[in-house]
């Protein structure tokens, strides 16, 4: 009985360590490359972040989400949709929902162009910032 148990807990541990790959796994990204991979993140203007963003890059092969930390990660140079859905956008008063694209030192990440279904093209402000509207799905090339 103890040899079974034992072989139990090894076949079980093998599976538990195997499901718990990187976010390299071939199921997101379709031209895994370490050198060209960047991270970044999604916060509002008081550095809350936005984690559970949709999101899907060129060179990824399904959708995910930021992290609860709003972390997300593409392959450079690459194009990255995000769906904005139940974000109020900005409209220059005290309803915005801010959202700001950062490093990891929270610095903003400027110039970046970017496309809005309902708002059009334009690029990020200096502090990481953007333009969209109510429910909007921006497109930003990284």
């Amino acid at each position: 009985m103890k040899k079974l148990m034992l072989l139990l807990t090894v076949i079980l541990t093998v599976f538990v360590v195997n499901g718990c790959s990187t976010y390299h796994d071939d199921d997101y990204y379709s031209d895994y490359d370490s050198d060209r991979v960047t991270t970044l993140f999604l916060e509002d203007e008081q550095g809350f972040s936005y984690g559970g963003i949709p999101y899907k890059c060129d060179s990824m092969t399904r959708w995910s989400t930021t992290k609860r930390n709003g972390e997300f990660t593409f392959i450079e140079p690459d194009t990255c949709t995000f769906n904005l859905n139940g974000l109020e956008g900005v409209f220059g008063d005290s309803l915005d929902e801010v959202v700001r694209i950062v490093d990891y030192t929270h610095e903003g990440k400027g110039n970046i162009p970017y496309e809005c279904s309902s708002f059009g093209a334009s690029s990020t402000y200096s502090d990481g910032s953007f333009n969209y509207d109510e429910n909007d799905q921006c497109t930003f090339h990284l």
